[in-house]
């Protein structure tokens, strides 16, 4: 092996450290009377604002999720934080694209968080003996570590820490609220099935029997299934409020019995109604333990509606149940660019409209809302393709369940039949899902 040898003279260690020392004394003394004083930075400095972004490295993932978040430009003090889980095929991008929650988090000062599933399903795990237990490997972990990033990070409200879900989002709800019931407030899960309903043991993300809406047990059964993922725990349990179509053909209807069933035994209170009325035509709304907005149970039943019955407006819903957006202005729809073409036929008194209205942007619209202005003096009497309010001046026409989807490029007809006072003009002022359309 060489050896290297030196050509200059070793100084002693000590004489060069006392050489630096002085050399550096001048330097340091300026920048101290210079230089301003050093401030904090924390992880959310580099998280941009008003737009959805990846947080990688945020914590245990034992299942290999993604990490998406939403943070208002008015991010309040100490803010809640909403998980907003997405659906079987789709992505925690698709559902900050298909729902209005980072809107409403604008409106209200709170921080997204959507977890992303990169298995080839798409779907989380819910089935699993590890799913369906606190700290057990799974999505639960994972999630849980985001929670955790967003406190940490943003010094965040951990009393205020809500779960919404989806579909296969609505399951993971379920479990979510099962296995970290000192995490949760409250949930609010749209098409779901109980905590435990989709277990299975021989690796298969579905079960057909749950699914098909045969299991069914007594509320203890139930009850002691959500208990049982964290063996001890005495605390609090999370309130619930359980969205289902009677003609879901998915995840059939008879397991919004069993949730309630299951989450009125574990917050301990009656089966029987406190209350029950009809917030919207064809909806019944029952309320467990509690009248109020936020009773300890709260469950909507959609009569005729199928799997996909989620809508704009439902979220500014549990949002009220949760206690995060009373009082604030209706929330806005995911903007659109469009083109409304509009024929009227009119006589004496009434009049007739179609209005075409054509998707011109680069990507799908899953949920629309048509707005328009109507003359002075006429007021629509009956209409079809979309549901109409109010019936005169400026109106709202919101997609019918069969024509929500417009692809890009995509047409939809709807129409409306008015009543008048001399004025047979046709509607002007168009938007969808509230930005301006060209007419035609």
């Amino acid at each position: 092996m060489l050896t290297p040898t030196r050509t200059t003279p070793r100084r002693p260690l000590r004489a060069k450290l006392v050489a630096l020392l002085a050399a550096l004394l001048p330097l340091l003394a300026a920048l101290l009377v210079t230089a301003p004083a050093a401030s904090a930075r924390t992880e959310a400095d580099v998280v941009p604002t008003a737009t959805l972004t990846e947080v990688t490295d945020f914590g245990a993932n034992p299942s290999n999720l993604r990490m998406y978040l939403y943070v208002p430009d008015s991010v309040r003090p100490n803010p809640a934080v909403l998980v907003a889980v997405h659906w079987c095929t789709g992505s925690g991008p698709d559902m900050y694209n298909g729902t209005e929650y980072d809107t409403l988090a604008d409106q209200y000062g709170f921080v997204v968080v959507y977890p992303s599933v990169t298995r080839s399903s798409k779907c989380f795990d819910v089935s699993s003996p590890q799913a369906l237990k606190r700290g057990g490997g799974s999505d639960p972990v994972g999630i849980k570590s985001m929670v955790d990033w967003v406190t940490r990070t943003y010094d965040a409200d951990t009393g205020r820490v809500f779960a919404t879900g989806i579909s296969s989002g609505a399951m993971m709800t379920n479990v979510l609220l099962g296995d970290y019931p000192d995490v949760f407030a409250a949930g609010a899960a749209f098409s779901g099935v109980p905590f435990g309903c989709f277990a299975t043991t021989d690796g298969s993300e579905w079960n057909s029997a749950c699914a098909n809406g045969t299991v069914t047990r007594t509320p203890q059964e139930w009850g002691d299934l959500v208990r049982g993922a964290y063996p001890g725990y005495t605390g609090p349990r999370p309130r619930m409020q359980l969205w289902h179509g009677t003609e879901d053909d998915v995840l059939r209807y008879p397991n919004f019995g069993e949730m309630i069933k299951q989450w009125t035994n574990v917050q301990g209170v009656s089966q029987t109604p406190a209350a029950t009325d009809t917030p919207q035509s064809g909806w019944t709304r029952t309320r467990y333990g509690g009248t109020g907005d936020r009773a300890p149970v709260e469950a909507i039943s959609l009569q005729g509606v199928g799997h996909n019955l989620y809508s704009y407006g439902m979220a500014a819903r549990a949002l009220t149940f949760f206690g995060l957006g009373s009082g604030g202005p209706a929330p806005q729809p995911q903007p659109g660019a469009c083109k409304v073409t509009a024929t009227t036929n009119a006589w004496n008194t009434g009049l007739t409209a179609t209005l075409t209205i054509t998707n011109t942007s680069t990507t799908s619209i899953n949920r629309w809302k048509i707005g328009f202005t109507l003359p002075a003096g006429q007021t629509i009497t009956n209409g079809w393709g979309a549901t109409y309010a109010p019936a005169s001046g400026a109106v709202t026409a919101t997609n019918a369940s069969y024509n929500a989807a417009l692809a890009p490029g995509a047409s939809v007809s709807i129409g409306y039949q008015a009543n008048h006072g001399g004025n047979g003009a046709g509607p002007g002022a168009f938007t969808l899902n509230g930005t301006g359309c060209t007419s035609a």
